[in-house]
């Protein structure tokens, strides 16, 4: 993969128009139709952000005990805004919000925030007032605690805008509360720990961190320091850890071949971040890009998007990571996947990356930190598909 993935184009010439269809079936099942073999019963909902140019819509799917996936009747559903119709690198396009009842979707094409309401079946259904404006140009990434929504704009107006959400899912921009960047910034992901305190993002373009304290009402207070200099070129996916809100990851995607890193840091007063033990830890792959961690906070997964591959790595108590090892994606022509985005099940059994490359969807199964591939590798999606984000629920 060259390095331009994540350059302020953007722009990885796919065509428009992408409507999902999963074709091979997962772990041996049977292929993707709207009737699934009797048995199985649903367990959650996997949705992808279609970045349709035009009408916007996302793909939604039911989630089969036996690993499986079905379309959710309906499928795809309409944001109200516009996608751009070329793949976006970035993390964090797709979120879930009020504990699991809403879905928040950038817009990148119309510069627009969506808010839809995920039914009991699955099904999508815009909220009353449509998507408002993300506050900038080409939102790229989003960031939810409680009522809470930071969004990362990646265009020519670029900056973290921030938001209050009701749970009716109206979006009202916080006063004060937004962050602009300098050109060429690039930003590809924006993200709020676990309690809520502290949001961080990452600049590809320049190579830095931001790291901020969420003041009173909502406002990003900048730490005294920040932007940080990254450990590595490319900083780009990031995770707070789940169970320690103090310890922040980032992968170091522009290394270049065989040199990919992930950096671990302690986020301390004031937003102060600083290296844990011997960070950046290396993986030996190239483009590490994006991160997962699991709810435990024990394990961290990185997706190699030039190899392709997962990393993964234990998380010890101080933050320290170990590389438990690298899995390839499965299939016998993998050069051209160009995974992205990944998002871990409720479960922690399973974890789906969009291919957007590849117009695909990859499975794995997780047990106690390893992964191993689905059989029959990634699962084909029309020609033409420009997906990026994805979000699991139960």
């Amino acid at each position: 993969m060259s390095v331009s993935i994540h350059a302020p184009a953007r722009a990885l010439a796919l065509a428009a128009g992408l409507i999902l269809c999963l074709g091979a079936g997962v772990a041996g099942a049977s292929p993707v139709t709207p009737g699934h073999p009797a048995g199985s019963r649903v367990v959650g909902h996997l949705y992808v952000n279609d970045n349709t140019a035009g009408a916007n819509t996302i793909a939604a799917y039911a989630r089969h005990a036996d690993g499986s996936v079905t379309p959710v009747p309906g499928s795809p559903f309409a944001t109200g805004g516009a996608g751009t119709g070329t793949g976006i690198g970035s993390q964090g396009a797709l979120q879930k919000a009020d504990h699991g009842r809403l879905l928040l979707a950038v817009d990148a094409g119309s510069n627009q925030i969506s808010v839809l309401r995920i039914e009991h079946d699955g099904a999508l259904a815009p909220v009353a007032g449509g998507p408002v404006a993300s506050g900038g140009d080409e939102p790229v990434s989003i960031a939810v605690h409680g009522g809470r929504v930071y969004v990362a704009n990646a265009g020519t107006d670029s900056d973290y805008a921030g938001f209050n959400l009701t749970p009716a899912g109206a979006l009202t921009p916080i006063a004060d509360g937004g962050f602009a960047l300098p050109a060429g910034s690039d930003p590809g992901d924006v993200l709020i720990n676990a309690t809520g305190t502290r949001v961080a993002g990452t600049r590809v373009g320049t190579s830095l961190i931001d790291s901020f304290v969420v003041g009173p009402a909502g406002r990003l207070v900048a730490a005294a320091s920040s932007p940080y200099a990254a450990q590595g070129p490319g900083p780009f996916g990031s995770e707070f850890s789940p169970t320690d809100p103090d310890q922040l990851f980032v992968s170091n995607a522009h290394g270049g071949a065989d040199a990919g890193t992930v950096s671990a840091f302690a986020d301390g007063d004031g937003g102060a971040l600083t290296s844990i033990g011997s960070s950046p830890f290396p993986n030996n792959q190239t483009a590490p890009c994006w991160v997962t961690i699991t709810r435990d906070g024990q394990f961290l997964f990185t997706v190699n998007t030039a190899v392709p591959s997962i990393s993964s790595y234990a998380i010890a108590p101080s933050g320290a990571l170990t590389l438990v090892g690298n899995t390839p994606f499965a299939g016998t022509d993998t050069s051209s996947l160009g995974p992205e985005d990944a998002r871990l099940t409720a479960s922690q059994s399973m974890l789906w990356v969009v291919d957007t490359h590849g117009d695909a969807l990859s499975g794995f199964h997780v047990s106690d930190g390893t992964v191993t591939p689905v059989a029959g590798g990634p699962i084909a999606l029309p020609a033409g598909a420009a997906p990026f984000g994805i979000v699991t629920t139960s």
